[in-house]
């Protein structure tokens, strides 16, 4: 990987890394407590229980890929980025634009 593609990709991992983060914070406001009484328009407390452990759950999986993309970032200029960590094989450039905090191929993934 030359020095320009590196360029591109920490671009598109900081892009990445800011979308997460505001997404976070999005998820972090749904993710408050329900006070017992409240209901939220429409839906019942259930209803708003519900949506709130959907919320925390895509939070986790926010934090996970931000932390992902943070790591990604930070071994940009290393010998090993965009290489397998489980069979040591070249990760095609396709899946690491698609997701830059992958550190496995497509077969390894699996």
């Amino acid at each position: 990987m030359n020095a320009e593609e590196r360029q591109q990709f920490s671009q598109k991992i900081q892009a990445a890394i800011a979308t997460t983060e505001k997404n976070i914070t999005s998820l972090e406001k749904l993710t408050r407590p329900i006070s017992p009484d409240n209901a939220i328009g429409r839906l019942s407390r259930m209803e708003a229980l519900n949506s709130k452990s959907v919320n925390e759950a895509a939070m986790i999986t926010a934090k996970q890929r931000l932390g992902g993309l943070k790591f990604a970032l930070a071994n940009l200029d290393g010998d090993d980025f965009g290489i397998c960590m489980e069979c040591g094989e070249p990760i095609p450039m396709a899946r690491i634009l698609v997701m830059p905090e992958s550190n496995l191929c497509v077969k390894c993934a699996d």
